[in-house]
């Protein structure tokens, strides 16, 4: 269940036409080190999604093993399906 400042977080970033809106969103909206973690865990799940063990991942990536099982976990439950 999504919460309606959700909700409307994923209309307004549906509605976003261009990248650079979007890198302008994102620069406003995110903290610099939420620029710097956000793009980690999508780093994260794509390794995971190509079979790369955590504990790997983790070292590869210098982060945290909690960070990486967290992604892992959330690939279990059927996330990140646009993910390549």
């Amino acid at each position: 269940m999504i919460t309606r400042q959700l909700g409307e977080l994923i209309d307004l970033l549906l509605e976003i036409n261009s990248k650079k809106e979007m890198e302008d969103f994102l620069l406003g909206i995110f903290t610099p080190k939420e620029r710097q973690e956000i793009p980690m865990r999508l780093s994260i799940v794509k390794m995971l999604k190509k079979g790369v063990r955590q504990h790997s991942v983790a070292e590869r990536l210098g982060v945290g093993i909690a960070t990486v099982t967290r992604g892992s976990r959330e690939l279990r439950k059927g996330r990140f399906k646009a993910v390549n």
